[in-house]
């Protein structure tokens, strides 16, 4: 038993999906896996493990921003030896071609967070997606009406009124969100692997935002597409 997480040794699977939000953990548990086990309820930061096509699957939510994030993985990692995390998430996109509803796949993540600069004594670590699962979701994504794979980046402050996305978006970002660069990080610095799988969720520039109809379909995919990513 961890800090913030309250399992037991052997109650989280290998291989977890980390949503932001601990009640989209509780609807993937109930809608796609069986013989569900609650392993946790500290700070009301739900998870759980099932079954999947016969694999055993776990799902955490992990709160907003970096900070929180990197509380959740470094305890997953360390107690629980996870070893194939994946965050599914919203973005906002910036580019033309990355519409709302879409599903981006964060080959890398870049960041306005001190820290990475902290964890590598002030050097700028380029935080990047295990290749191996980016490639799995990259085939699952093609029976779920495709999707984008490039940069993201992951912001520490949600309502930025700066200029930084006129430049993240000139340099081809394709989305914003807040975790990705975290779990990278801590992946790589732990010898682990993971992916962050992003629906785009609302345009940072043109202001569209998904329905709630819209919502349902295009988190359905994504959290397919993470499920095969896990299992493959």
């Amino acid at each position: 038993m961890s800090v913030h997480i309250s399992a037991q040794k052997g109650e989280i699977s290998e291989k977890i999906l980390l949503p932001g939000d601990p009640l989209r953990a509780k609807w993937v548990a109930e809608n796609w896996l069986t013989e569900v086990k609650q392993f946790n309820a500290v700070r009301n930061m739900f998870g759980f493990t099932g079954l999947h096509k016969g694999e055993r699957i776990s799902v955490m939510g992990t709160g907003m921003g970096l900070p929180s994030i990197s509380i959740y993985v470094t305890e997953l990692f360390n107690e629980y030896d996870v070893q194939k995390a994946i965050r599914i998430g919203t973005a906002g996109g910036f580019q033309d071609h990355t519409k709302v509803g879409d599903v981006i796949l964060a080959m890398t993540a870049s960041t306005d967070s001190n820290i990475n600069r902290r964890f590598t004594n002030g050097l700028d670590f380029a935080p990047h997606a295990d290749f191996l699962m980016l490639q799995a979701a990259y085939q699952a994504a093609q029976q779920h009406g495709g999707c984008h794979v490039g940069g993201v980046s992951s912001m520490d402050y949600f309502y930025d009124e700066t200029d930084s996305k006129e430049r993240l978006r000139a340099h081809g970002v394709l989305a914003v969100e807040m975790e990705a660069s975290a779990l990278y990080s801590i992946a790589a610095r732990k010898g682990r692997r993971a992916l962050s799988i992003l629906t785009v969720s609302d345009h940072v520039f043109t202001h569209e935002s998904m329905d709630s109809d819209a919502r349902e379909r295009s988190l359905n995919n994504m959290v397919e597409i993470g499920l095969a990513a896990l299992n493959a």
